[in-house]
């Protein structure tokens, strides 16, 4: 049983899956996520759509919907036995689903850990309570969890191996009416609703500034899936100088791969855009409210993977108040208008892919899982 509860967690969960079903194809998967994790042959309780917010705030509006799929999903788990139950990312639904679970008697693998060692440090002793084996893709993660005596496995990030580019630059540029020799600048505004409503306008005023200094520069909005129209409409005001926007879904590697610098949402896209080594700016906001709440419990001063992987700043963050179209143009123009600083920057971003570890890590926790999965059937046996 697999439970995520967004677009970047049904990535791997559909990875997973698949690298499970590889492994052993009698094997049967269900759960909670989205048209990867089903598309791989997971039978779905619910769907996520609609269910993914960042916030304290945000969440209270999908409560309802929430407490009807957590139950959904206790009930479920409770009839079926599963021999594993695997909550990837997504905490403050998993949690508690795995705690509930967890009570059934049913193993527990915590695939994307939570990023208890940025915040909420409390959960780390309900962690250690409730999870058989935490399986992290970030290399400072392992010590986290070893330090704390919680089972866990680097099994690198699974970006690496599915950060597949479908065209090379100059074909991806033509096939857009993008002309090749001149800058193209990626806008990744995020993949949750609420993120698109406070990010996007900044990034199309953003791009007005980026063109008054620039004016070739030509721009590419990589648009996540399950995204309603609505959330776009600040497309509609998008500046007169400059060029119009190609709006793509389900291109966020060829846009990464194809684009000079660009500006992207807190999240895996900062990942993919350090794989591809294409410098970005990486910028958040969340609600005023959300962000006063959260902050006392921080405990980390970077927020950027890219940066929490180097153990520096090697990319922008322009987070909350910093956040402003005039800090955005800003940064972007520096990496557009001076080469060596766009080669610097490239430079730090191999190291982090470096840093990232090998590809395989779908299949690595695969067999992790089903190393577990195996463990509690073995021991239903012998009982």
């Amino acid at each position: 049983m697999i439970s995520c509860g967004e677009p970047s967690g049904d990535l791997y969960a559909g990875a997973l899956a698949a690298e499970i079903k590889t492994i052993q194809p009698d094997a049967l998967v269900s759960g909670f996520g989205g048209d990867r994790l089903q598309q791989a042959g997971g039978s779905l309780v619910h769907h996520f759509s609609g269910l993914s917010v960042t916030g304290l705030t945000e969440a209270v509006r999908v409560l309802p919907r929430a407490w009807g799929i957590y139950r959904d999903l206790v009930r479920s788990a409770r009839r079926d036995r599963p021999d594993v139950f695997v909550a990837i990312d997504f905490p403050d639904f998993n949690f508690v689903l795995a705690r509930a679970i967890h009570k059934l008697g049913i193993p527990v693998v915590y695939y994307i850990s939570p990023q208890l060692w940025a915040w909420r440090r409390g959960r780390l002793k309900t962690m250690k309570r409730m999870v058989d084996r935490v399986l992290v893709i970030f290399p400072f993660e392992a010590p986290f969890y070893e330090i704390a005596g919680v089972p866990v496995t680097f099994v690198g990030h699974p970006l690496i191996e599915m950060t597949a580019v479908g065209q090379p630059r100059d074909a991806f540029m033509r096939a857009h009416a993008f002309d090749p020799t001149q800058p193209l600048v990626g806008l990744l505004p995020g993949s949750r609703r609420n993120e698109l409503r406070t990010i996007l306008p900044d990034l199309v005023r953003a791009a007005g500034l980026i063109a008054a200094r620039v004016p070739q520069a030509q721009f590419v909005v990589a648009r996540a899936p399950h995204l309603p129209e609505e959330v776009f409409t600040p497309l509609a005001g998008w500046p007169a100088n400059a060029r119009p926007p190609v709006t793509l879904e389900h291109a966020a590697d060829d846009a990464l791969a194809s684009a000079d610098v660009a500006i992207v949402a807190s999240g895996t896209a900062t990942v993919q855009a350090a794989i591809h080594g294409c410098p970005m700016v990486v910028v958040y906001r969340l609600a005023p409210l959300t962000y006063r709440l959260g902050k006392p419990f921080v405990h980390v001063d970077t927020y950027a993977m890219a940066n929490l992987v180097a153990g520096r700043r090697v990319v922008p963050e322009l987070i909350q108040e910093s956040f402003t179209a005039e800090a955005v143009a800003a940064d972007a123009l520096r990496v557009l208008t001076d080469p060596a600083h766009a080669a610097r920057v490239r430079a730090d971003l191999a190291d982090v892919r470096e840093r990232l570890g090998a590809a395989g890590a779908s299949r690595r926790a695969a067999e992790e899982v089903l190393a577990v999965a195996r463990g509690k059937t073995a021991r239903a046996n012998e009982g």
